[in-house]
C-alpha cells in the first residue's frame, strides 16, 4: 500500500471513529442517570454487534441517583452493558473496537481486555485514569478522540 492509500485509509478511518462516537454519544441519551449519560457501541468489521448506555440492571427501578444524587452501587456502565449483551447474542467481541462517550473506569478495563476487545476509542475522560493505563499495558490500542 503506498502512503497515499494509507493517508486515505487512516482518514476514512477517523470518519468512521467520530461517526460511530457520535452515535454513542445520541445512545447515551436513553440513560436515565442524572449526573452523567454515557453510550458505547461495539464495532465488529464496521458492523454494531453491541450497544449499551448506563443504567441500572433489568428488572430494577430507572434510577441510578440515591437521594444524595450519588450513584447507586448496582448501576452498570455503558461498556458492561454492551459487552454483557454481546455475550448473550451469537456474536463475538474477539477483535472488536469499543466506542464510548466517557474512558472506562478499571472494572470495565478488566471486562473490555476478557472480551477481547483490540481497541477502544473515546470522547471524555473519566475522572481517574486506572482504566486507561490497564488497557494500555495490555497492548489494547486506545484513543481519544475529540467531537464536539
Amino acid at each position: 500500500m503506498s502512503e497515499l492509500e494509507k493517508n486515505i485509509s487512516a482518514n476514512k478511518q477517523r470518519q468512521f471513529d467520530k461517526s460511530y462516537l457520535q452515535m454513542a454519544r445520541i445512545w447515551g441519551k436513553n440513560s436515565y442517570c442524572k449526573r452523567r449519560q454515557v453510550g458505547a457501541l461495539l464495532v465488529k468489521d464496521r458492523i454494531i454487534i453491541s450497544d449499551g448506555y448506563n443504567g441500572t440492571p433489568s428488572g430494577f427501578e430507572n434510577e441510578c441517583e440515591d437521594d444524595d444524587n450519588k450513584t447507586k452501587p448496582y448501576v452498570l456502565h455503558a461498556e458492561a452493558n454492551a459487552i454483557t449483551k454481546v455475550a448473550k447474542s451469537n456474536n463475538s467481541s474477539e477483535g472488536a473496537t469499543l466506542y464510548i462517550t466517557t474512558s472506562p473506569c478499571v472494572e470495565c478495563a478488566k471486562l473490555i481486555i476478557q472480551a477481547g476487545i483490540r481497541r477502544v476509542v473515546f470522547a471524555d475522560h473519566y475522572h481517574c485514569a486506572d482504566g486507561v493505563s490497564l488497557l494500555e499495558r495490555t497492548g489494547i490500542k486506545v484513543e481519544q478522540i475529540n467531537i464536539d
